[in-house]
């Protein structure tokens, strides 16, 4: 899927209505990524154990109403293989987090959709781009069922979801993400003439920085920063013995080997970005370009960071939230790289 020009010709008048619009329902996005990585590592994203995407809208009310959720809770795997002793009181704590996660997704889709309504009913988008929006709102509710998709596979026998869904839900998030900052930088900021070499570059560091991100869905699902806690070596070793040791179709379920690719890709990721800013910070540049590069180093030096304290530290919530939601700005700034380098909408064929 392509990104809308909002914008059809360079040098339009920019529309800051429209790219408010879009730049607060990225913003509302990269929190569904943040608020969903919390459902994971607090463990309440299967305590609610239905998909009801209207009436879910609501949560229990009363004592009753309570008492009933968490019995329906009770008949999952998780409580009965995990959490056999939890009372009342702890059930509500994770409950609250998975059912803001829920809401969050249909704020979204509200916050999305009616001023798309709004600006396409005054003419404010073109109808090419209400197309492609509606596209993207599509892709949004796919990504709710997704969602559903992936708590499914831990209410059936093992108290888990499985980690390729969990990737997946990630995946289309950043996707998401992506095409609303991209749409919403086209509403707001003029174009260049472009530059070709930052051009690739911007779209490499793109790449590899949202397969580093999308590669983290693999290493939650699997708990694979556990096995190796240790940084620089991992368990003493550059190469940790063990590698790959599954067969080649198993090969995405060794914890040890998940961990190890998600390390390389993250001197991928620091390499593109350093090869990016070394580019942008040359004669000629756009100085939107050239500070969003300068940006994306100092995310990319964190984010190694926090991705080592988080592995030391033995995942605890604070440091992964803190990472997963400095990966995002990281993939923000390489976007923002890339648009200020690409062609004009006129240009492109």
């Amino acid at each position: 899927m392509v990104a809308p020009d909002v914008q059809a010709e360079p040098g339009a008048a920019r529309d800051r209505a429209v790219a408010a619009w879009l730049y607060a329902c990225a913003a509302l996005v990269a929190a569904m990524v943040v608020v969903g990585g919390l459902t994971r590592l607090t463990r309440s994203g299967l305590s609610i154990v239905e998909w009801r995407p209207l009436t879910g809208v609501l949560p229990p009310i009363g004592d009753a109403a309570w008492r009933e959720e968490f019995a329906r809770y009770q008949t999952s795997p998780e409580f009965r293989l995990v959490n056999r002793d939890m009372g009342l009181d702890a059930f509500r704590s994770i409950f609250w987090v998975e059912w803001a996660h829920r809401l969050l997704g249909r704020v979204v889709g509200v916050v999305f959709f009616v001023p798309l309504v709004l600006f396409a009913a005054r003419r404010r988008i073109t109808r090419r781009q209400v197309a492609a929006w509606l596209g993207l709102f599509a892709l949004g509710a796919v990504q709710g069922a997704v969602g559903w998709y992936m708590v499914a596979s831990g209410l059936v026998d093992e108290p888990h979801v499985s980690p390729y869904r969990l990737t997946l839900h990630l995946l289309v998030a950043i996707a998401l993400f992506a095409l609303l900052l991209w749409g919403a930088l086209d509403a707001s900021l003029e174009r260049a003439a472009g530059v070709a070499s930052l051009r690739a570059a911007a779209r490499a560091a793109v790449a590899v920085v949202a397969t580093t991100i999308a590669w983290g869905g693999l290493m939650a699902g699997h708990h694979a920063g556990l096995a190796a806690p240790t940084f620089p070596t991992m368990n003493g070793r550059w190469v940790p013995v063990g590698l790959f040791a599954h067969a080649a179709s198993d090969a995405l379920a060794d914890p040890l080997s998940v961990h190890f690719v998600h390390r390389l890709l993250a001197y991928a990721s620091a390499a593109a970005v350093l090869a990016v800013a070394a580019l942008a910070l040359r004669a000629g540049t756009p100085p939107r370009a050239r500070a969003a590069a300068v940006a994306a180093v100092l995310l990319v030096a964190l984010q190694v960071a926090l991705g080592a304290a988080t592995v030391l530290a033995l995942v605890p919530v604070s440091l992964a939230s803190l990472h997963q939601a400095n990966a995002v700005l990281l993939l923000a700034a390489t976007l923002v790289v890339l648009h200020a380098a690409a062609r004009p909408s006129a240009a492109r064929g």
